[in-house]
């Protein structure tokens, strides 16, 4: 099963060239960081999914589960992720916005599997108060688990650690970086596996 983890920044870039990338990598599962949000939010996220050819099945917050044709991901749960509403750096206060996970059931081969998507917050004390949350979501399925997601954070921090501890191996540890998106420069996105 082919599975491609994307933060798509709320649909708000260069559609065509994102739907060339999508279709090209051809999933079967696409587990969506920063789905497009506000104003006809399902709409959007039917739509988004249509132009990469595939269908919309859940979100919470800013993540989402899209399918291929033939794809059935069951049981859909979501949650959200308590961060504190302000955070804090260099003397400014910024608002951020609500967190969430979601997931779902799959079958692969004779294997129940769940896939869980989050988007964690750039507050490094939260981010850490936020994985405990998206574990606690993943094992509430009570099945091997694939979890992604934008973790905002490089390989070398706490969060990481906290997932190697948890016993889930870094399945992108060659990836390379992941961010910024026009001058990729350090890895702060990840996928995870149960053994």
């Amino acid at each position: 099963m082919r599975v491609l983890s994307y933060n798509v920044h709320r649909w708000g870039d260069d559609r065509e060239a994102l739907a060339r990338v999508v279709r090209a990598c051809a999933p079967a599962v696409m587990l969506v960081q920063e789905a497009p949000t506000w104003f006809g939010t399902r709409r959007k996220r039917r739509a988004m999914a249509a132009g990469f050819g595939m269908k919309y099945v859940a979100a919470a917050a800013r993540n989402a589960i899209l399918v291929a044709d033939g794809i059935e991901v069951a049981e859909p749960s979501h949650w959200r992720i308590r961060r504190p509403f302000v955070r804090r750096r260099l003397r400014l206060i910024a608002t951020q916005l609500p967190g969430g996970a979601v997931g779902g059931r799959t079958t692969l081969g004779t294997t129940q599997l769940a896939l869980v998507v989050c988007h964690l917050g750039l507050h490094i004390r939260g981010r850490q108060y936020e994985l405990e949350q998206v574990l606690k979501g993943c094992r509430s399925f009570g099945t091997p688990y694939l979890l992604v997601g934008d973790l905002n954070e490089e390989p070398d921090g706490p969060v990481w650690k906290r997932l190697a501890e948890e016993g889930l191996t870094d399945l992108g540890a060659d990836a390379g970086p992941t961010f910024s998106s026009t001058n990729p420069h350090k890895r702060i996105d990840g996928a995870h596996l149960t053994p």
